[in-house]
């Protein structure tokens, strides 16, 4: 310890000497305890590696309102006020943080008590005042290559490049500095291969030579330096000079160089996880320490020497001395000023004893049936302030022989861990717990002033176990005194790693033999007096204080929790007060005491014989122990005094260090090499300094006692002498069983070690005591973990207390708050992941914040060589406790892995850590025409092709086939049934707006062509724009521009409350289409000559505008008649998913094509009547609303899907009421039913709605069936009469706007054989799919993805699925591109804006091999055929196409093709919140959006969420997560996603994020 330590402690705080505060980290900070020195120098020196070369990391980017704002006024001065109970450090066990009472675990709260509160007030404000300055500053970061060359030992510049890139990388890779800086290796043999990228493992020494930045030594110390930027400021800027924090763009091109740096050299050995993925297997490096000693024997502990006057059981010592000398002192209580509140003499607890155990048995019940019998489990639930009452019921329980269950008062219903508390007593059938009367009055009542039942608890009767409400015992009433035996004394709770409670049974026999061999090794004789600090209620409290003591006689001074919060040093001063022997602490109450101690010339600690340290195993009591010695042998402390042990619920006290003789040996330490214990093996470290652990050892193996040292694994073999494993002991003073758990108490209390051939060491079972350890020189134990702390992360083993530590050892004091951390593991992707949570002060900034994580991720890094996969910081005082104010840590857990922490800072760093994901992929070279081909056959497959029915053998009566052009049917109809009505609209109350009949739309047409012909003066073939709502005034625009000869564009008009978005696109598309004049309505009309329009467009650009809405009287002299058919009819113009805006020509004879090869496959008559749901401006539903009914007669009901908006029970409806049997609709419009009727199917039966018609909803789309949508609508709407195969999809694209269409048949239809089978869906396996690949698994099988067939293939369509790189055919079942041959595919893109270069061979492309000569047109969609068992009605087998992605959509990763689609169902199902996702790369990294649906708190619990399921469920690294508002991922008419649009709006900063997380 620095001896100038304990002097800068003691100086008072002046301003002249508050700047050297700033400068040293040794002032007053509460944290001083776990920076054993040697552990922070290690820090400090590690983090100096990085200095020299700053790092930049991007910064997130938050939503100011989550920013928390803090002024100095909300700056709280360090805990003096009791203001929480306790609220510390400690893991979810409560030994773990050392949390006896309610205290502040590990990070030690409270400072000095109220009464200097003088210092704490000037140290706080020069904190808060200079605190900004980073003492870290000083280094200053001067290292230019040259020095760093030098530092690389001489390997050359090549070295001093890597060094330098390292040093600028966050994680200075570890094992690349022990290999560069030690063996003096070049790298040639280092550089694997592979191409730069992100996400391939490269060793890319040269990429990244960052900025060098001469900054003057010492700027940072100047405290006129208010705020330090993060990682001063002026080292983060990109290549180009960008300032990090500003353009995204930016952010992630700095992500991306960060990502380049070398990895971690990826491990060679793979295990195949059930498929050609291989995930990498962890295989142990050769050159990795291996445990070399001899097999190590068992040690025996000294005979337990029975001394004659030893008493045979504890009751019997009780009731001697209570007989004998009942004025003794037993325990003596303090209030919270330190006074002495009450003495507990030795005759008061023995008659208080006896009246508790009296009326236990007797006045409980009635006397027939007594509530409680002996060996009856009681629950006792007392306060940490009251000792002397929990004692009496503890020894009332014992001689009434009823075994008490000590557990911690329930402070609320919804205590962290009360609910497993309540299952362990529920298991050992408690039915009353006995309470004090303080307590209970402060239990939770209802309003009737019952106790209500906790969550998770039996029910419990409570009694009040104190003198005054209990009867006196009769005269002749005694209770019955046996020799300890094997009956359970007690039952002590434990909370396990994963948060479950089990009770640990101890016998009366084994809790005797514990007491004897206590007073053997602590020499303890009669009314010696000792202080204790510790839980009484449990483990070194209860076991000293409580059981031991009443053994001799002893008298305790019980120091309760509040006492210490007020002042830390009172045990100190009680021990000088009472001359006391003993005391028992934990390492925080000597850190307290430190941290509270000034120049006290009273004190004097000479009587001191013994300081028992209870957690003295943990890896940073030692420095608690070094320092509190140092600073206090002038005050008359021995070194032998003190003595730490280790203990554990299951094998009591495992061993503790013996008060010394003058001339014994002194207390052991060893220096280990965390790299050595990482793999289970004990190297004492000399050379590098700074990956050591520190231990002291705790003594020797209890009297009475044996130990040994079993490995990890399954069979509890002995380890070598080298070797780390499990401490078990075999005695009769441990533990004997988990109550109630057979097969858990068989692995932990009945274990046999055996030697290296197999032969148990003794016959004698052992006790797996949970603490990791080896047994060293001189028999002396030193323990170096805690099984419950384990991680294995990639084969080696990591503890999670000493992570803690160094997160620590990181400027404790500035960051986090009360040393509150938790540290745990988590599973993604077959390893183990660590996870640090910490609760920052209230008082930090977001820089402070970020620049401390980037700054633990280097320590973890370089000291464990480890990476932590997840750093999240919380407020203070927000993690879950534990009844002692400790972390409760499966509570930590399970909230961050159901995303519910709601973390303020997160940062990821899946990239260093995750180095298992599967090998890039390598193409393979497919087969060449070269293969043999034998008629059909593919090397032994089917060729995949597929035809729909030919369209020239199929007879029907089919009237409107004479016709070339629609014009003409339309005509016709207009002669032959003048007053069928064709089309039907209705408005949002679902009554007819408006219809036409066959005459009313040929007269209207032939009007509107006459005014085309007068007004617009247009030629034949002119190019006309059609800008309408849905609707009537539509179809009769088409038919008037067909009788007119002008080729007729449909465009959706702006939206009224949106101009400035939607009005672009309709400027861009009458312009790429080459319109000479626009139709529309009076009302748009004046819209695009508005104010608002002419800012988003200027009015004097449109060509003319025509308003139809009153036409000329007069009809046109000729109509017009086209040469030829293969004439245009009209231009079909769509945004696709990535934002291409494409039209495409459709001939007269295509649309014949189309009308004829819907009606057959739909069987349309003008008797049917169809319901049409869907924008009629492109596609299939510009096709069935504009031109199917003129086709085939039918009527069309149509329904504006903007209508549903206002009522979304209107399509329904309308199906019911017109009794429809066929109906069309989109994605979007079924979601609106799914969401907007999911509550209402019950009133809407009540209204009489019936879809027990439907034989046919088919969903309209280009894009891969959404399953989960048709399934839960065809479930929801079942209720109404939905036959659930009523639902199918169609699939089209831009070459061809139908290629399947699935009506399904029902009923009594299906039996006369009209049309085809039941779509299908199969499983694919979703890893298959990203190698190209198709293999069909089982519904429900891991990575399975369900897929529903697109419907059945229109007549006259033909398929077949080609490769699309290499244009052969493929076999069947195996994924390609899906490409078509039809009649009536569209005949060319008419002009493709914003790629010019867009292949014409989409429309005329030949298979390089195989059937060279038909013509097929290219979808840009992969798929695949199966032929399934089904036939179709001419008997032919059913060929079921499956659609997957786009082309252009899906996403080549890590040599992988995903489609965006199946990455963003992962991500929408992991939390609820979660309501949309859309994902797209950018420079090889992965960009999840995900849409919030929640309170903007929850943002960051995302995160780690979506990470975790996109690696676990797609082998992906996801790089940036943002979290947006609803409705910022734009969604295009059809309802698809549209990610380009949100990638460019992403890198120009427009989408408002609430949070960026950028992975590293």
């Amino acid at each position: 310890m620095d001896p100038s330590m304990g002097q800068e402690r003691r100086t008072p705080v002046t301003p002249s000497s508050s700047s050297r505060y700033n400068r040293r980290r040794s002032s007053g900070s509460r944290n001083e305890r776990y920076r054993s020195d040697v552990h922070t120098e290690a820090v400090q020196a590690a983090l100096a590696k990085h200095k020299e070369r700053k790092m930049a990391v991007p910064m997130p980017s938050k939503r100011r309102s989550l920013v928390v704002q803090t002024s100095m006024d909300a700056y709280t001065p360090p805990d003096t006020s009791s203001g929480s109970e306790g609220e510390g450090q400690g893991d979810g066990d409560e030994e773990e943080g050392g949390d006896g009472e309610e205290e502040d675990g590990r990070g030690g709260g409270g400072t000095s008590s109220s009464q200097e509160g003088s210092i704490s007030m000037e140290h706080w404000i020069s904190r808060a005042i200079h605190g900004t300055s980073s003492t870290t500053n000083t280094t200053s970061s001067t290292a230019s290559s040259s020095s760093s060359s030098t530092r690389s030992g001489g390997s050359g510049a090549a070295g001093g490049r890597l060094a330098d890139v390292l040093a600028q990388h966050v994680h200075i890779s570890a094992q690349h500095h022990h290999r560069h800086h030690h063996h003096h290796r070049h790298h040639k043999t280092e550089n694997h291969s592979a191409p730069p990228d992100v996400t391939s493992y490269t060793n890319n020494t040269t990429t990244t030579d960052g900025i060098q930045v001469e900054r003057t030594p010492g700027a940072g110390t100047a405290p006129q330096r208010q705020t330090s930027k993060y990682g001063n400021a002026e080292l983060m800027e990109t290549g180009d000079g960008v300032p990090v924090s500003s353009r995204v763009s930016a952010k992630i091109q700095q992500l991306v160089n960060t990502l380049k740096r070398p990895k971690r050299p990826p491990l060679r050995e793979f295990f195949v996880d059930d498929f050609e993925e291989l995930l990498e297997v962890q295989q142990p490096d050769p050159n990795q320490p291996k445990a070399e000693g001899a097999q190590m024997v068992a040690m025996r502990g000294e005979q337990l020497g029975v001394v004659t006057n030893w008493p045979p059981s504890l009751e019997a010592a009780l009731q001697r001395w209570g007989t004998i000398s009942p004025k003794a002192p037993c325990l003596t209580t303090m209030d919270t000023n330190g006074k002495p509140l009450y003495v507990l003499t030795y005759g008061k607890l023995w008659s208080r004893s006896m009246k508790v155990a009296y009326n236990l048995l007797h006045k409980l019940g009635t006397k027939q049936e007594p509530l409680i019998r002996p060996g009856d489990r009681v629950a006792l639930v007392f306060p940490n302030n009251d000792p002397a009452a929990f004692m009496t019921a503890f020894y009332g329980c014992l001689l009434a022989e009823v075994v008490p269950v000590p557990i911690e008062v329930p402070l609320t219903r919804k205590d962290a861990g009360s609910q497993q508390i309540g299952f362990l007593l529920g298991s050992c059938g408690v039915t009353v717990a006995l309470t004090s009367d303080a307590c209970h009055k402060g239990l939770p009542k209802s309003p009737t002033g019952e106790i209500p039942q906790f969550k998770g608890w039996p029910k419990v009767l409570w009694f009040v176990a104190e003198s005054k409400h209990l009867s006196k015992p009769p005269r002749d009433w005694f209770p019955h005194i046996k020799d300890a035996n094997q009956d359970t004394a007690y039952i002590e709770y434990k909370t396990c790693k994963d948060g479950s409670v089990l009770g640990v049974t101890v016998m009366r026999i084994a809790m005797l033999t514990h007491c004897q061999a206590l007073t053997q090794s602590c020499s303890y004789t009669e009314a010696e007096t000792i202080v204790n600090v510790l839980d009484f209620k449990k483990d070194v409290g209860l076991w000293h204080a409580v059981l031991t003591s009443v053994m001799n006689m002893m008298h305790v001074i019980s120091i309760p929790y509040a006492l210490m919060k007020v002042n830390p040093l009172s045990w100190i001063q009680k021990v000088c007060q009472y001359k006391a022997k003993v005391a028992c602490v934990k390492s925080r109450d000597m850190h307290w005491a430190l941290v509270a101690h000034r120049d006290q010339r009273e004190v004097n600690l000479s009587s001191l014989r013994m300081l028992v340290v209870a957690d003295g195993a943990n890896p940073w009591s030692i420095s608690s122990c070094d320092a509190f010695l140092n600073v206090f042998q002038t005050k008359g402390l021995k070194p032998e005094v003190i003595c730490p042990c280790a203990s554990s619920p299951e094998a009591l006290t495992v061993a503790i260090r013996r008060p010394l003789e003058e001339d014994s040996t002194p207390p052991g330490r060893g220096v280990l090499s965390m790299q050595g214990l990482s793999h289970g093996v004990i190297r004492v470290d000399s050379e590098e300094k700074l990956s050591v652990l520190t231990l002291q050892d705790v003594g020797s193996v209890m009297p009475g006692a044996a130990m040994c040292v079993v490995k990890l694994e399954s069979v509890p073999q002995l380890c070598k002498t080298d070797e780390i494993g499990e401490l078990c002991v075999c005695t009769v003073a441990t533990g004997t069983s988990y109550y109630g758990l057979a097969g858990m108490t068989k692995n932990t209390f009945e274990v046999f070690p055996v030697s290296n051939n197999g032969t148990p060491i003794s016959e004698f079972p052992f006790t797996r005591t949970g603490l990791l350890g080896f047994i060293g020189p001189a028999g002396l134990i030193f323990v170096a973990g805690k099984m419950d702390g384990l991680m294995v992360v990639g084969g080696r083993r990591h503890n999670a207390d000493d992570i803690v530590a160094t997160a620590l050892a990181v400027e404790p004091m500035k960051f986090v708050y009360r040393g509150r951390i938790a540290v745990f593991s988590i599973t993604v992707l077959h390893d183990e992941r660590i996870v640090v949570v910490a609760e920052q002060r209230p008082d930090s900034t977001e820089e402070d914040s970020f620049q401390w994580m980037s700054r633990v991720l280097q320590a973890i890094d370089s000291i464990h060589q480890v990476g932590v996969y997840c750093l999240a910081l919380v407020p203070s005082n927000t993690l879950p406790k534990t009844p002692l104010g400790g972390i409760h840590l499966s509570e930590t857990k399970q909230l961050f892995l159901e995303g519910s922490l709601h973390p303020c800072n997160v940062l990821m760093c899946p990239h260093t850590c995750v180095t298992n994901l599967p090998k890039p992929r390598q193409k393979q070279p497919e087969i060449g025409p070269a293969s043999v081909m034998v008629g059909n056959l593919v090397s032994g497959k089917r060729i995949a092709q597929a035809s729909g029915r030919d369209l020239g053998q199929i007879e029907d009566n089919d009237q409107a086939r004479k016709f070339l052009f629609l014009a003409e049917v339309l005509q016709w109809r207009a002669q032959t049934t003048p007053d069928h009505v064709l089309y039907t609209l209705l408005n949002s109350r679902g009554t007819i707006a408006s219809s036409l009949t066959c005459v009313q739309l040929h007269k209207r047409a032939e009007k509107i062509a006459a005014m085309l012909a007068e007004r617009g003066h247009l030629q034949d073939g002119d190019h006309v724009a059609l800008v309408y709502p849905p609707g009537i005034d539509l179809i009769a625009a088409f038919y008037g521009c067909l009788y007119a000869g002008c080729v007729p564009i449909t465009v959706r008009p702006p939206h009224p409350q949106n101009i400035a978005t939607t009005l672009p696109t309709v400027k861009m598309i009458v312009e790429v289409s080459r319109s000479v004049c626009v139709m529309t309505t009076q009302v748009i009309s004046k819209l695009l000559r508005s104010k608002e329009a002419s800012a988003a467009v200027d009015a004097r650009t449109w060509p003319p505008i025509m308003d139809t809405d009153d036409l000329p009287k007069k009809k046109p002299p000729l109509l017009y008649k086209p040469s030829n058919p293969d004439t245009l009819a009209y231009l079909d113009f769509s945004v696709s998913t990535t934002g291409m805006l494409a039209g495409v020509k459709m001939s007269h004879t295509a649309t014949s094509a189309f009308c004829r090869s819907i009606k057959l496959q739909c069987e349309l008559y003008p008797s049917r009547e169809v319901a049409i749901c869907l924008d009629p401006y492109c596609g299939l539903g510009f096709v069935l609303w504009c031109l199917c009914s003129v086709y085939s007669g039918h009527q069309s009901i149509l329904i504006p899907p903007s209508e549903l908006e206002v009522n979304p029970a209107l399509w329904l409806s309308a199906v019911s009421q017109y009794k429809v049997r066929d109906t069309f609709c989109s994605y979007s419009v079924m979601e609106l039913c799914t969401k907007g009727l999911g509550l209402q199917t019950d009133s809407l039966k009540s209204r009489g709605l019936d879809l027990s018609r439907v034989r046919t909803c088919v969903v309209v789309a280009e894009e891969r069936p959404r399953i989960a949508l048709t399934q839960s609508f065809s479930k929801l709407f079942k209720d109404l009469g939905l036959h659930p195969r009523a639902v199918s999809t169609s699939f089209g694209c831009r070459i061809n706007l139908a290629i399947c269409l699935q009506p399904h048949r029902l009923g009594k239809l299906a039996d006369q054989g009209t049309s085809g089978p039941d779509p299908t869906t199969v499983y694919v396996d979703m890893r298959a799919l990203r190698h190209d690949r198709v293999r069909l698994v089982e519904r429900g099988s891991p990575h399975s993805l369900p897929l529903m067939e697109s419907g059945k293939i229109l007549p006259g369509v033909r398929i077949i699925i080609a490769n699309p790189e290499t244009k052969g055919p493929m076999g069947e079942s195996h994924l390609g591109e899906i490409w078509v041959h039809s009649g009536h595919n569209a005949s060319g893109y008419f002009t493709v804006y914003g790629d010019e270069a867009l292949q014409s061979d989409h429309f005329n492309s030949r298979l390089s091999f195989g059937d060279t000569q038909t013509v097929w047109a290219r979808t840009g969609y992969l798929g695949f055929l199966r032929r399934t068992e089904l036939t179709d009605a001419s008997g032919e087998r059913h060929d079921a196409l499956y659609v997957v992605g786009a082309l252009e959509e899906a996403m080549e990763l890590r040599g992988m093709r995903y489609h965006p689609i199946d990455i963003e169902t992962s991500v929408i199902r992991t939390h609820k919140s979660i309501t949309e996702c859309a994902v797209f790369t950018w420079t090889n990294l992965l960009v999840v959006v995900v849409e919030l649906d929640g309170s903007e708190q929850e943002a960051l619990d995302l995160v780690p969420l979506v990470t975790n399921v996109v690696l676990e469920e797609h082998y992906l690294i996801v790089g940036v997560v943002v979290v947006v508002d609803i409705g910022v991922i734009p969604i295009n008419s059809r309802g698809e996603k549209q990610r380009m649009h949100l990638r460019d709006g992403f890198l120009a900063d427009q989408l408002d994020p609430i949070y960026v997380a950028y992975n590293m």
